[in-house]
């Protein structure tokens, strides 16, 4: 499976240091691990019930998207040499435009198909509202 043509979301132009996603540490190290063992990677969240609520992790093109999915980032992880994207449905973007999302690690296992699920960890998504700064030059 091969990845398709998404929409990428707004903020070329964001302020410094603006961005809708980023990565806590131990999020950092997990994607350090699975790039090891897996080669490049990518997330997709599609929003659905249960685990499809959860950042989904795969390796880079395993996960076929289109024009139904938005790419929030190209993330730099220190050590991973490609860039992982982060893909997420338009239907849940748009419901998320206005937040501010962090991919996180907590113990527990989530979904079988997530690259994560044999560490006997999950990824999830903690969220904060973006400042009206931050807002202004992401969707301006």
């Amino acid at each position: 499976m091969g990845g398709g043509e998404g929409q990428e979301a707004a903020g070329g132009g964001a302020p410094e240091g603006a961005s809708r996603i980023a990565l806590s540490a131990a999020a950092t190290e997990l994607l350090r691990l699975l790039h090891d063992q897996h080669g490049p990677l990518m997330f997709h969240q599609s929003g659905g019930c249960c685990d499809g609520s959860a950042p989904m992790c795969y390796q880079a093109g395993e996960f076929r998207t289109g024009s139904s999915d938005v790419l929030l980032a190209r993330l730099t992880v220190e050590g991973v040499p490609e860039p992982v994207g982060f893909w997420m449905s338009a239907d849940q973007f748009e419901r998320w435009r206005h937040t501010h999302l962090t991919v996180d690690v907590v113990p527990g296992r989530g979904s079988g198909f997530s690259l994560e699920a044999p560490e006997g960890v999950r990824f999830l998504i903690r969220s904060r509202l973006l400042t009206e700064e931050e807002r202004a030059g992401l969707d301006g």
